[in-house]
């Protein structure tokens, strides 16, 4: 059986601006009916990718294929109408003077019973069957982004470019739009690339992430993997608050008041970085001022003393001044749990969750 071709194919990109490097040998691809998120922080580069993609911008370098058929280098570019893409934005870009209906038939070719067919197919799967006479201005932010999918989705198109769409969306809203859209694109087998800075909607829509920094890709996979097995201390950092505990390595191994961590194949002298997210803390009260003995899942325990604890909704953040060497660490505790400031508890780490990366000067 012969393999079909990704969706999208995007081979060494780059793009600079007055000298500065944008986009930075950037490949990718997404097969039919996959969301993936390009992840990264504000001024990466992922939204410039995108316009590159969609054809509103044109690379320095590199190539752009749909089902195997180029459609964009340094010398070929098929315009941007052209591209069989469907384009969502933040601010849905929505057309005020047209109904719902003729906002989702603006750019359908065929005949009128035809086109009207296809609105009323899309309207209902995104629940506005109700709405094809109302206008824009008429329905809510979350209405009003359904319509949006559905005029992006009415052309069926083989790619769907996403940038940072469910921003304007309140936060319970946001939810419901992002599961109810990822429905109907499933069901359109359409490739999906979704631009976001916000990790959460990354994990909760991709099928992969694409973690971006400094105009590169520097990191790719399923969500799963991403998180648990991270490149280095950013990476980390990007999807969760942090905890790092300095090191060194001797013979592969790093002291620390928690006890020695493994640093395979590092070689010896290396300072290294142990990082901990702050839900992965055991605490022990302090009853009789030694602490719990060692374990072989979470090691020695260290004490530290409460400087502030705060409820957050789900969980409590309770954050210390550590006895050892001053330093503070945060951990965070399913419920309520709010200790008095001063008081002197003992923590221990989960090895299994623990990473260590050689540290960055």
């Amino acid at each position: 059986m012969t393999k079909l071709p990704p969706r999208l194919d995007i081979r060494n990109l780059k793009r600079s601006f007055e000298g500065r490097v944008v986009v930075d040998d950037v490949s990718l691809t997404i097969e039919p009916g996959q969301v993936t998120c390009l992840l990264g922080p504000s001024g990466c580069g992922k939204s410039t990718t995108l316009r590159m993609i969609a054809g509103v911008d044109m690379q320095d370098s590199g190539q752009i294929y749909v089902d195997g058929k180029l459609i964009c280098d340094t010398v070929f570019r098929i315009p941007p109408e052209r591209r069989n893409t469907g384009l969502m934005f933040q601010d849905f870009a929505l057309f005020p003077h047209l109904s719902v209906a003729e906002n989702v038939a603006f750019g359908l070719s065929g005949s009128r019973s035809e086109k009207a067919a296809r609105v009323r197919e899309l309207l209902g799967r995104v629940g506005l069957a109700r709405f094809e006479e109302s206008y824009p201005h008429e329905l809510s932010g979350g209405e009003q982004q359904r319509v949006a999918l559905a005029r992006a989705l009415a052309p069926r198109p083989r790619l769907m470019l996403m940038d940072e769409p469910f921003s304007g969306l309140d936060n319970r809203l946001r939810d419901e739009i992002r599961d109810e859209t990822l429905d109907v694109l499933k069901q359109e087998d359409t490739g999906v690339l979704l631009v976001t800075h916000e990790p959460d909607e990354a994990m909760r829509m991709a099928d992969e992430i694409a973690l971006m920094r400094a105009g590169k890709i520097v990191q790719r996979g399923a969500p799963y993997n991403i998180y648990n097995a991270p490149r280095d201390k950013e990476a980390v950092g990007f999807f969760s608050d942090i905890n790092v505990i300095d090191g060194v390595v001797r013979g592969a191994l790093t002291d620390t008041p928690f006890g020695q961590f493994l640093a395979p194949g590092v070689p010896d002298g290396q300072a290294v970085e142990i990082v901990i997210r702050p839900q992965h803390f055991k605490i022990d009260f302090d009853r009789d001022g030694r602490g719990p003995d060692p374990t072989p899942s979470d090691g020695a325990a260290a004490r530290g003393v409460v400087e502030r604890a705060r409820f957050m909704g789900n969980e409590s953040l309770v954050e210390f001044r550590m006895d050892h060497d001053g330093s503070k660490l945060r951990v965070t505790v399913p419920n309520v749990f709010l200790p008095s400031v001063g008081k002197a508890l003992w923590l221990s780490i989960r090895r299994d969750r623990c990473f260590v990366f050689p540290k960055v000067a």
